[in-house]
């Protein structure tokens, strides 16, 4: 059973298809700079495995309907093709950014559900116009298959008032649904299923602190398989400092800033969302670009990533003590399967609190799920690798009872 899943942007789209049945990729894509004079197009058969073949192509893809005609005609190709026709594909499963509070699980798409997703463009003005766009596309070009949206902020809907109002005049909620939603829930969904797993017990059974690190960082407190608290809340910008994002800050900050460096109001989202974070700090977004120069002496690098572990470390602490029984700490994403040292740094110091990492184990490159935390810790640490699309793919045959 084929399944495929869409992940579009405004001038994107990226893609895979699995095969359920081994839960395996048989080829991944990303179609970019639709709308410009030459747009790109990777296409991987078999990706990760021995048999990996790339195809590139570059040319103009007006809409992404033509980019998405091209991704078909890959998969079917007659040499390299994957499926011999589109009708092998069973079911198609999109990420959708925002479902607001009506979304509490994934959605069979229909009128409804389109004008949910419609309805929660205000809070995500970039995202989910375009990942409505894909479904409405996919729906012209694959006939018939059923669509089912999986929304980043599902997981964030286990908070309960307490964790997710905002202590703000309450018409706020009422009147503009402002309160904390979470982003990166897939992922945290995905990771709370398979730290379960890893101990063999139910999901209800475990609670866990899921680390979400990439160039976008958030955090989750998972009890019984259901999110608690998360540290992204209203949009992405909220929580842990990241690759552009400033995370948390004062909010008398924001109109201080505006007044005495004379910025619009759009001028300072850019600034807190895009010129922030780490690339504020140090010069650069990318984390292994700030080992590279902290080694050399870079003072503001070296400040840059302590700045991200000690809120890193915060975070652990607060969700250690909503939580009371942790079972795990999870490392995952970018930055949380591959940055030895800031693991090390994170948990470095928390012996007293049950977390006794085992330095050598942590720094020692291995793929899959692994424990890096020494047999005496109480609190497992480990490094789990996300696979949001996965995550979708498996959503999408539960909802349509498969």
């Amino acid at each position: 059973m084929k399944v495929l899943v869409i992940n579009a942007g405004s001038s994107s789209c990226k893609y895979q298809l699995f095969e359920m049945d081994s839960e395996s990729v048989l080829c991944s894509g990303l179609v970019e700079r639709i709308g410009d004079p030459t747009g790109t197009l990777v296409h991987k058969i078999a990706p990760g495995t021995g048999k990996e073949k790339t195809v590139r192509l570059e040319q103009h893809f007006t809409t992404h309907v033509e980019g998405m005609r091209e991704m078909i005609r890959l998969l079917t190709d007659p040499e390299d093709g994957v499926i011999k026709n589109k009708a092998e594909i069973f079911a198609i499963g999109h990420r959708v950014v925002h479902g607001g509070e009506d979304v509490t699980m994934p959605t069979v798409i229909d009128a409804k559900a389109k004008q949910m997703i419609r309805d929660n463009f205000i809070f995500a003005p970039l995202h989910n116009p375009a990942n409505l766009m894909g479904i409405e596309v996919a729906e012209t070009l694959f006939p018939g298959v059923p669509n089912v949206g999986v929304f980043d902020t599902e997981f964030g809907m286990g908070m309960k008032a307490d964790a997710f109002m905002y202590p703000l005049p309450y018409s706020l909620y009422e009147d503009l649904r402002i309160r904390r939603y979470g982003f990166h829930g897939t992922s945290h969904k995905y990771i709370a299923r398979k730290t379960a797993q890893f101990f063999g017990k139910r999901p209800e059974d475990v609670n866990n602190i899921t680390c979400h690190l990439g160039n976008g960082c958030s955090m989750t407190a998972v009890r019984g398989g259901v999110c608690i608290d998360t540290s992204m809340g209203l949009t992405p910008l909220e929580g842990l400092m990241m690759g552009t994002r400033c995370g948390s800050i004062d909010p008398a900050l924001v109109p201080f800033i505006m007044d005495k460096k004379g910025l619009s109001a759009i001028e300072a989202d850019t600034l807190m969302n895009k010129q922030s974070g780490l690339l504020g700090i140090c010069g650069t977004n990318d984390m292994r670009d700030v080992h590279a120069k902290r080694e050399k002496g870079d003072n503001k690098a070296q400040l840059a990533f302590d700045m991200a572990v000690w809120r890193v470390k915060k975070q652990i602490g607060a969700y250690m003590a909503i939580l009371g029984h942790v079972d795990a700490i999870v490392f995952t994403a970018g930055i949380g399967e591959n940055d030895a040292f800031l693991r090390e740094k994170a948990c470095k110091g928390m012996e007293d609190l049950g977390i006794v990492i085992d330095v050598q184990e942590n720094s020692t490159r291995k793929s899959g799920v692994r424990v890096i935390s020494k047999l005496e810790s109480k609190i497992k640490v480990l490094i789990i690798p996300t696979n949001e699309e996965l995550e979708i793919a498996q959503s999408t045959l539960l909802v349509l009872g498969k």
